[in-house]
């Protein structure tokens, strides 16, 4: 585990898929052919505690829909890429506008879309969930599936790495 946590201090930027991450991968349609999705606020909490000390996070999904990018303003995602199925290429696209390298990105994905992406990266992780060659691919599988705050899961372990999680901690804390 502290191999993972040092790993962890090196992520300056958290790239995210959404569909069996920030999701639990199920798509349901309403009646009228709505599309709807579940998120877990315990994401939501962790992406905000990277963004309050500096680590931005990025969405890169294969899909393109109204509530992620709803959902990504609540969380305080500084950047989303939809409707893109090479992520790896995505990846690189975004980070030509910032000031981070592939080595300096976390990467959570969950299927054979993301293995690229996963395996440029400095640090990966996927759910439990997975496909067996994602699984078998990452340096962190969470406990949590997706959409059940797998994501606040890496978020925690890269506060950790930062050692910022006790600081994080405080704030929900009575000062003693």
């Amino acid at each position: 585990m502290q191999d993972l946590i040092k790993q962890a201090g090196k992520v300056k930027l958290l790239v995210l898929d959404v569909d069996g991450i920030l999701s639990d991968g199920k798509i349901i349609y309403d009646a009228n052919g709505v599309e709807t999705k579940q998120f877990n606020v315990k994401d939501g909490i962790g992406t905000k505690a990277l963004k309050k000390i500096g680590i931005p996070t990025a969405i890169i999904t294969g899909r393109t829909s109204p509530m992620v990018a709803k959902r990504a303003e609540e969380m305080g995602v500084a950047h989303v890429v939809q409707g893109r199925d090479d992520k790896l290429v995505a990846l690189d696209e975004l980070l030509k506008d910032l000031p981070y390298e592939l080595a300096d990105c976390a990467y959570m994905g969950d299927d054979l879309p993301d293995l690229k992406a996963l395996q440029s990266v400095g640090f990966s992780a996927t759910v439990p969930n997975a496909h067996q060659e994602v699984l078998s691919r990452v340096m962190m599988v969470t406990t949590r599936a997706g959409g059940e705050g797998a994501v606040r899961e890496v978020c925690d372990l890269i506060l950790k790495g930062h050692d910022k999680y006790d600081e994080h901690l405080s704030d929900y804390l009575l000062s003693t």
